[in-house]
């Protein structure tokens, strides 16, 4: 049956702009390139703001910024960015998962399985999405635009991930923090340890939370064969989400000292601890929405991380 023109897929958020304003042919294309959840875009680009955030302090750094606050052009590239990579990111998925999402609940409903957009169609629509994406990289400095290109390989292997490896999540993680290094380049035209530590703290940010979100799909995909850290885990997930959170703010700390943060930062950085362990703590795994639910609240925590190194940076 072919996805209501009224209704978006089981995840996507009620009541959304989509499924109430959206022309009805716009509709499954904004679906696919999930306008309509936009918690993705939001995981992108944070990495990015908090390294542009992050090197505005810094010696190196380059752009229009007063008292080491974040170069605002910047900020709105990496926006931009991050809404048509992420939709880009997505129709590709799509594009390579159709068939085992038409198997999972949670998913059948989405543009590609239910009908509502032909292969074709899906694949004009991801160049058209790339060709902004590349537009912006093209802004910025040589060195970026390498790095940026050199991102294209994790984002071409991951859908495949969840085929030969029970740990999909890490691959995810390079691809969606390599805004970490991307934002670090782009304000100061090289790399640093401090980059690195923030895209070491992303990476095991992004473990920790897309384990979440892949227990709400654990029965299906066991159903379909595709592998996950949270079908690894199972009853071990907690524990781990813990290590893995501890980790990521651990690796959040280290970048923070090294691009000479003031200890304003440490605050901050402390109530997105408090966040990440809430998660940890009160999410239930055999509970879909509840997994959602907290998934979708790492928006927040990325606006504390972002608050706090912007304050740490201007008092720095």
């Amino acid at each position: 049956m072919n996805e209501s023109i009224d209704q978006g897929p089981q995840d996507s958020v009620p009541g959304n702009w989509v499924d109430r304003s959206a022309p009805p042919k716009l509709r499954p294309y904004l679906r696919l390139a999930r306008i309509d959840r936009p918690i993705g875009s939001w995981l992108l680009m944070w990495p990015g703001w908090w390294a542009i955030a992050l090197a505005a302090n810094s010696e190196a750094a380059s752009g229009w910024t007063v008292l080491g606050s974040p170069d605002p052009i910047l900020l709105a590239l990496f926006a931009i960015g991050a809404i048509a990579m992420r939709g880009a990111g997505c129709t590709y998925n799509d594009i390579v998962d159709r068939k085992y999402d038409a198997q999972v609940e949670r998913t059948k409903g989405r543009p590609i399985p239910s009908g509502d957009v032909s292969v074709f169609r899906a694949v004009i629509f991801l160049l058209l999405l790339g060709l902004i994406g590349l537009a912006v990289l093209l802004s910025f400095n040589r060195f970026t635009v390498g790095l940026g290109a050199a991102s294209l390989l994790l984002i071409a292997g991951y859908p495949f991930m969840k085929r030969i490896t029970w740990w999909p999540q890490i691959w995810l993680g390079l691809a969606f923090n390599f805004g970490a290094l991307l934002g670090w380049a782009a304000a100061t035209g090289g790399l640093s340890l401090a980059a690195l530590a923030l895209y070491g703290g992303g990476i095991a940010w992004t473990l920790g939370y897309d384990t979440i979100y892949a227990h709400q799909d654990k029965e299906d995909d066991a159903l379909a064969g595709v592998k996950s850290s949270a079908r690894r885990l199972g009853t071990k997930t907690k524990p781990f989400l813990f290590l893995v959170y501890a980790l990521a703010i651990a690796l959040f700390g280290i970048a923070g000292t090294l691009a000479g943060l003031h200890p304003y930062f440490f605050v901050g950085l402390g109530v997105a601890f408090l966040h990440l362990m809430w998660q940890a703590w009160r999410v239930d795994i055999d509970n879909p929405e509840d997994c959602l639910n907290k998934f979708r609240s790492n928006k927040w925590f990325g606006w504390i991380v972002f608050v706090g190194i912007v304050v740490g940076s201007v008092w720095g």
